[in-house]
C-alpha cells in the first residue's frame, strides 16, 4: 500500500526528497489528487493557525525548526508538535512540499471541509457571495478574505474552475477560508437553491442601468459575481436576478472580481446596519 500524508510519523527527521511521505504531499499540488483524497496543503503559519482555530483536522505536518522565526510559526509548531502526524524535516523538504515560495518553517496537510448547499446553517437574513467561473485561486482567496471582513455568512463557488481549497486560494484568503462556510456547486443548482430559500440574487453586470447604490441590498441576499474574462453566464441574466453596475470613470469597464465583491459587500453592510 502506498503511503499517504497522514500515515504514522517516522522515527527521525525527514531529509530525503524521495521519501514516500514527501512524495504523497507533493502529489497534492494536483487538483485531482486533492479532490480524490479530500486533503490539501497549508503552507503559511497564520493560515494554519486559523485552520486549527476552526477545528480543521490536520493529518500531518512537516516542521523545519531552524526556519521557525515568526511568533505565528512558533505557535503553530507548538500546537502540532506532539501530534502523531507531525515530523521534523529539513529545509529542502519544506521547500519541496510547500505550494509557494514562502517558508514559515511549517507545512501541514489538512482535511478539506466538505459541505453542500443544504448543509448551510444560515440566519433569517443571510448575506451570501456567489462567484461563478473564477479560475484564479488568488482571486477566489481575495473574495473569501473580503467576505470574511464584511461578515458574509457563506461563499458559494458556482461552476468553479479551481477547487476552493487550492493552496493558493488558502494563502490569498489569509486562512479566512476556514472561518466561513465555502460550498462548490453547479450554477443551476445554486440558482435553484437560492430560489427555494427565498434569497434574492443581485448580480454585478457591466452596463446594468441601476447602480449598486440604488439597489436594495437588505434582507436575504446573494451577491453574484462573475469572472473577469467571461462575466456571468445566462442563468444570472434573467428577470429573476437584479442586475446592478458599479460606476466606472476611466477607460476600464470592470473591476477585479475581489474589488467588485468589496464594493458591493460593504454597500450591503452600510444599508443593513444603517451606517452612513
Amino acid at each position: 500500500m502506498s503511503e499517504t500524508p497522514g500515515d504514522a510519523a517516522p522515527a527521525g527527521p525527514i531529509t530525503g526528497l524521495t521519501n514516500p511521505r514527501v512524495k504523497a504531499a507533493v502529489r497534492l499540488r494536483d487538483r485531482r489528487e486533492r479532490e480524490s483524497t479530500g486533503l490539501t496543503i497549508v503552507d503559511g503559519a497564520r493560515e494554519l493557525l486559523r485552520a486549527l482555530d476552526a477545528g480543521v483536522r490536520v493529518r500531518s505536518a512537516f516542521v523545519a525548526p531552524e526556519l521557525l522565526r515568526t511568533p505565528d510559526a512558533i505557535d503553530a509548531a507548538d500546537r502540532l508538535r506532539h501530534r502523531p502526524g507531525t515530523v521534523e524535516a529539513s529545509p529542502a523538504v519544506l521547500a519541496k512540499v510547500a505550494f509557494g515560495d514562502r517558508s514559515d518553517g511549517i507545512v501541514a496537510i489538512v482535511e478539506t471541509p466538505a459541505i453542500g448547499l443544504d448543509d448551510l446553517q444560515l440566519p433569517d437574513d443571510p448575506l451570501l457571495v456567489v462567484v461563478e467561473g473564477v479560475e484564479k485561486p488568488g482571486n477566489l482567496g481575495a473574495v473569501l478574505r473580503t467576505a470574511d471582513a464584511a461578515g458574509a455568512d457563506a461563499v458559494i463557488a458556482a461552476d468553479p474552475r479551481t477547487d476552493p481549497f487550492n493552496p493558493n486560494a488558502i494563502r490569498a484568503s489569509l486562512g479566512t477560508i476556514f472561518s466561513l462556510p465555502v460550498v462548490a456547486a453547479p450554477s443551476p443548482e445554486v440558482a435553484a437553491w437560492l430560489s427555494r430559500r427565498g434569497i434574492r440574487a443581485v448580480a454585478a453586470i457591466v452596463g446594468a442601468p441601476r447602480l449598486h447604490t440604488e439597489a436594495d441590498l437588505t434582507g436575504p441576499l446573494a451577491i453574484i459575481l462573475g469572472s473577469e474574462a467571461e462575466g456571468l453566464g445566462p442563468i444570472w441574466r434573467t428577470d429573476a436576478v437584479d442586475g446592478v453596475s458599479i460606476p466606472m470613470a476611466g477607460v476600464a469597464d470592470s473591476l477585479n472580481v475581489s474589488i467588485a465583491a468589496a464594493v458591493l459587500l460593504f454597500e450591503a453592510v452600510r444599508q443593513r446596519t444603517g451606517r452612513a
